[in-house]
């Protein structure tokens, strides 16, 4: 079931204006003087309410002959938590520039939802023991709320596996495939012994053949952004197992994108002649063209995606790549039943589209080939905003390594959201990647909002409450009219410089022109000498402060875009509604400032509007969000501080040791993830393996297991495990023992599996349970028995998840898993492949094994 909300909420007025009156329709400035006072339609303002929080309200549809706006911000992937510079990327930007539609009066269409089907889901669902539903509905309630928090203004924020996308997608895929736009066609597709299973690209990394970045995915490279087919990567591995997959025939189907590419290059010309393509949008797509479309297979070996409706093709679903696209318009089709006025309607809508550079091949040549393929009246993009890259303090922001400030971690910091927000969209990498710095955030607080913005605005109210009774003066008097219209007259090209910069999705200029208003107003406050001028010409006075109210006003609709809840409170101080100051209100009255509040209007409460950002704040800050994610994470979950080493060899999970009175648990044994770096039979018995095993630490540890009834040495060579690192080393034939290799065996005894650690976890990393947030002992005491009291409640779950008592072993990275035994026990190597026929008992202690392997 789809997650459909609309998270415009109750203060929304300014949101509302194209409900109100005949809006502008024209795309450039107009400052012309249409009225007397903004005032004048006061009454229709303040009666037009907005709607309960959560209420419903009607759909915004598309109305003829006026300016129709309907806008798409690249659909976040579900599997992780999105940070700053995913932000930025897409959600961000476009509700800024929504906010700026609506507050102009245009009929506006913000649209966005999470992207959820394909291998990443997979994959992640595999590595935390969950199914995909699982999975989605978790990361999906993490983005809504990010995006709450943020105050993003969708007018529908949904989700892509709903009826109406299986629906939509299946119609258009039939409807290409009828125009001869689809082939069916045998090709060789990397194939896992391991899984069993045809692996989809994503299942597969490599090194890239075009740019040679190791870690480069089946379908494109994160790196050099080119899109791949996984057969083209050098060195291919599997993504999940490690291993290299072999080569098998099977059928799947092709998008001719060379049939299509004379009208798609014919749409792309006439599209970008426009001039709404930002120039890195532009550049990507013409050299995607400029070296020849091929066709793209669309189909994959997945079980989570929209079902293939063709005979044979049961087991595949479609490409997200080809379907994720369509989810702008599944969404809508949640929102309204009438979705296609927006999205079978070109010539009354605009659609505008937000992205990272990372997505312009897919909107801008695969989404649109599609749907001329339909050969029907779709709505395309006609104008793309793309961004480059925000790096992280000389580093680069990243989902898959951790690295920087992450949606969730942004409301912990104490720093109001519109400053997150007016830092992020003034700092928008727009033209060349750039730098997210605390300092730099803290210099813009500071001097940017503080000093300039606020410091304007809250001298102008406190001067106003203090001066005149909190009522603004009349501001006809003749005295101050040449001022006044100096005034007006440097705010013209200042405002018409700021809607040109924002028509153009230009948010970066947007914002200092916005902030040029405010330094023209702490001039004028200055030059002028109000509090000179009140002693002398009280009425020169109020006519000067008036026109400074005015500019107040204005400035809340300028900054609306960027900081809605600052703009509110402008607005709340001014004593007057957010529709008051939109910008289809107050752009007209630039050049008279001092009409566009009527005298005697009584005002709120002034109160400064920001605070001050320390440096010992962003120092702390720094400190706090340094290294990856995952070490942040390791910390929380282990209760250690990154990196520390205990005095043993327990490398990331030594620490100094349990209480030896504190709870017997889990969190007393230092659970390690490791790797077999070399194996072989042991001299003195045929049944026992000697292992090395890497932790982490300087030399591998030498590890002894019973597993040679089941498993070869081919299979224990390169396994990844998870090992007791913390039990006292053990003779055992002559070899000595330095750790404990965890296995699982199934309840007849018959099979015994690794526990296997989450990909991406490395060597050394701390194995821990949630709610057992204790330091493990540096080394197992064995007359204490900790491992025999903590092993009955080790398990494996019907998800093929180790437990214990019910609660998955984890590493930052995932959940530690098995590959087929559900409802098995988890022990040592030797007692979890023990099947003893002759009565022998197990000992225990720190040696674990049974007398049976003593003879």
């Amino acid at each position: 079931a789809a997650s459909i909300a609309s998270t415009r909420g109750a203060r929304s007025g300014a949101e509302l204006l194209k409900q109100q009156g005949p809006p502008q329709t024209n795309h450039l400035p107009k400052l012309e003087h249409l009225r007397d006072s903004l005032f004048d339609t006061g009454a229709a303002m303040a009666s037009a309410a907005a709607p309960a929080e959560g209420g419903p309200s009607a759909p915004v549809l598309p109305v003829k002959g006026e300016r129709n706006v309907l806008i798409t911000s690249a659909l976040p992937y579900v599997n992780n938590v999105p940070h700053l510079g995913n932000l930025i990327g897409c959600v961000l930007s476009a509700d800024c520039y929504a906010r700026y539609c609506r507050s102009r009066g245009y009929n506006t269409l913000y649209v966005c939802g999470t992207d959820e089907y394909g291998t990443a889901t997979e994959t992640k669902a595999r590595e935390d023991g969950v199914t995909c539903q699982q999975i989605c509905d978790k990361y999906h309630a993490i983005h809504a709320e990010i995006y709450k928090w943020f105050d993003i203004s969708f007018d529908i924020f949904g989700r892509t596996p709903t009826d109406h996308q299986t629906r939509i997608v299946q119609e258009i895929f039939e409807t290409i495939r009828e125009n001869g736009f689809v082939e069916e066609q045998e090709m060789e597709q990397l194939y896992s012994t391991g899984l069993n299973k045809f692996l989809a690209d994503r299942y597969v990394v490599g090194t890239c053949p075009k740019c040679g970045y190791e870690d480069a995915r089946g379908d494109q490279c994160d790196k050099c952004t080119n899109m791949l087919n996984p057969t083209d990567l050098i060195n291919p591995r599997c993504k999940a197992t490690g291993t290299q997959p072999v080569l098998r025939t099977t059928r799947h189907m092709f998008l001719d994108l060379p049939q299509l590419s004379p009208q798609l290059q014919e749409w792309i010309d006439a599209t970008s002649a426009l001039g709404g393509w930002t120039s890195n949008g532009l550049k990507v797509t013409q050299a995607w063209m400029r070296d020849g479309l091929k066709q793209r297979c669309i189909t994959r070996d997945l079980e989570w995606g929209v079902p293939v409706p063709v005979p044979g093709f049961e087991n595949k679903v479609f490409y997200v790549w080809f379907d994720a696209c369509i989810g702008y318009v599944s969404i809508t089709a949640c929102y309204t039943d009438e979705w296609k006025q927006w999205w079978q309607n070109p010539e009354d809508v605009q659609l505008v589209q937000f992205m990272g550079k990372d997505n312009v091949p897919f909107h801008t040549i695969v989404f649109p080939a599609v749907l001329l393929g339909t050969r029907q009246p779709w709505t395309k993009m006609r104008d793309i905003s793309v961004t480059e890259y925000l790096n992280y303090e000389d580093d680069k922001f990243s989902k898959s390594n951790g690295i920087g400030v992450f949606g969730d971690n942004a409301k912990d910091t104490n720093i109001p959201v519109d400053v997150w927000r007016y830092y992020l969209l003034s700092n928008r990498p727009e033209v060349q990647d750039t730098d997210f710095r605390w300092s730099d955030l803290q210099a813009k607080n500071n001097g940017e909002l503080l000093n300039n913005f606020g410091n304007f605005i809250n001298r102008v109210m406190k001067f106003i409450a203090d001066k005149f009774d909190g009522r603004i003066p009349d501001g006809s008097a003749e005295a101050g009219q040449e001022a006044v219209n100096r005034l007006g007259a440097a705010l013209q090209p200042i405002v018409a410089a700021y809607l040109q910069a924002m028509e153009a999705r230009k948010l970066r200029d947007g914002a200092f022109h916005a902030l040029a208003a405010s330094r023209e107003g702490n001039a004028f406050f200055q030059d002028e000498k109000l509090w000179e001028v009140l002693k002398t010409d009280p009425d020169r006075c109020g006519a000067l402060i008036c026109a400074c109210a005015g500019l107040v006003a204005l400035l809340a609709g300028l900054i609306q875009p960027y900081m809605p809840s600052t703009s509110a409170r402008i607005a709340a101080q001014l004593g007057v509604s957010e529709a008051d100051v939109a910008l289809r209100r107050t752009e007209a009255l630039v050049a008279t400032p001092h009409k566009i509040i009527p005298a005697g209007h009584q005002i709120g409460v002034p109160e400064p509007l920001f605070r001050t950002i320390t440096t010992e704040e962003v120092e702390s800050l720094r400190e706090r969000f340094k290294g990856s994610q995952t070490e942040r994470a390791r910390k929380e979950l282990a209760g250690l501080s990154v990196g520390k080493k205990g005095k043993g060899k327990g490398g990331k999970g030594g620490g100094k040791g349990a209480d030896p009175d504190a709870p017997v648990d889990v969190s007393r044994l230092n659970l390690l993830v490791g790797t077999v770096t070399a194996v072989k039979q042991h001299e003195a018995a045929d049944s026992l393996y000697v292992e090395d095993i890497d932790v982490g630490e300087e030399t591998p540890r030498v590890v002894v297991s019973g597993l040679v009834k089941f498993k070869s040495v081919e299979q224990m060579l390169g396994a990844r495990v998870v090992v007791v690192a913390n039990m006292k080393p053990t003779a055992l034939r002559g070899v000595r023992s330095h750790a404990m290799l965890l296995c699982a065996s199934s309840p007849d005894g018959s099979k015994v599996e690794f526990v296997e650690p989450p990909a991406g976890a490395a060597n050394g990393t701390r194995v821990a349970v949630e709610g057992f947030p204790g330091e493990p002992d540096e080394v197992l005491n064995p007359k204490k028995k900790v491992f025999e009291a903590v092993q009955p409640d080790l398990l494996t779950s019907e998800e093929l998840v180790a437990c214990y008592k019910g609660q998955p072993l984890r590493t930052p990275e995932g959940v530690c898993t098995v590959k087929s035994i559900a409802g098995g026990t988890i022990n040592d190597s030797f007692t979890s492949s023990c099947v003893c026929t002759a009565g022998a008992k197990y000992i225990g202690g720190s040696t674990g094994f049974c007398r049976a392997w003593l003879t």
